[in-house]
């Protein structure tokens, strides 16, 4: 498998547990001209930007240079033009969340909520 189709597929494996958790799933791979947001979910009130990491030779701290200041930045800036976009979620809380997949030492779909926030 290449880069893509491992990413990909972490992808999918990352929304399908969403889903199992009761998120509703309304946006994947998300674009603006200066980012992207891998899932965008909802539930009670609660509207999710997740970023998926997919590190089957992953360490911790890979996942700390990879969600550096700039990737998270970018995140942030993506998730306020999605809301100023989408005005419904305007009253929900916004939480931040990273979920890897497949890095050795954690469960294979491995989610940490509120992994950062601005």
């Amino acid at each position: 498998m290449n880069t893509k189709s491992i990413g990909n597929d972490g992808e999918n494996r990352a929304a399908a547990y969403l889903v199992s958790k009761g998120f509703e799933i309304i946006e994947r791979n998300w674009r603006t001209n200066r980012g992207e947001i891998d899932i965008i979910a909802y539930k009670s009130d609660v509207l999710v930007f997740v970023e998926v990491k997919t590190l089957p030779n992953g360490t911790l701290d890979m996942i700390q240079r990879e969600l550096n200041n700039q990737k998270r930045q970018r995140i942030l800036k993506t998730s306020k033009r999605f809301l100023l976009n989408h005005r419904q979620y305007s009253n929900s809380y916004i939480r931040f969340d990273v979920i890897v997949i497949d890095m050795p030492g954690l469960e294979p779909v491995y989610h940490i909520e509120n992994a950062f926030s601005e």
